[in-house]
């Protein structure tokens, strides 16, 4: 129910898409009878706990004798997951929040002398609660500084 609830357009948020959302509590109470579930073997591997290996075949089992069709499947690429997450959760970060730079979206600061002072500036301000903080060793940069020049 909360999926429906957060669900669709946000008219604050001008890169959402424009489309109403599914009800996604349709399917609620119709069962799981018929139903065909994957469970990849890449999932139960060295190190996995043993409680929660034991809690998911529970559940699973528990889905069978509710009519789900469990089938075991391979997802091969598995392995490579955590590494393609930390290549591509900082370029989304960086892109989403692009839009705050102060140039297109969102505060812009008014004492600019240079490109890069356009979003360290406008940043700053507005993330830090007014001058970009300072260290000893100068400003204290932030996830989004390291990424920006990437984008």
């Amino acid at each position: 129910m909360l999926m429906n609830v957060i669900a669709g357009p946000d008219p604050a948020d001008s890169t959402c898409l424009d489309e109403p959302a599914p009800d996604y509590t349709a399917e609620l109470g119709k069962g799981v009878n018929g139903l065909r579930l994957g469970l990849p073997k890449e999932y139960f591997i060295e190190g996995l706990d043993s409680q929660v290996e034991q809690r998911v075949r529970e559940a699973v089992h528990h889905l069978e004798k509710l009519g789900a069709k469990v089938v075991d499947i391979s997802l091969p690429h598995t392995e490579h997951a955590l590494s393609t997450y930390y290549l591509i959760a900082p370029a989304e970060a960086s892109a989403n929040l692009a839009r705050f730079d102060g140039v297109r979206y969102g505060f812009r600061a008014r004492e600019i002398n240079s490109c890069s002072s356009i979003t360290a500036k406008s940043r700053g301000r507005v993330w830090c609660g007014g001058e970009a903080q300072e260290s000893s060793s100068g400003p204290i940069r932030s996830v989004l500084d390291i990424t920006m020049p990437f984008i």
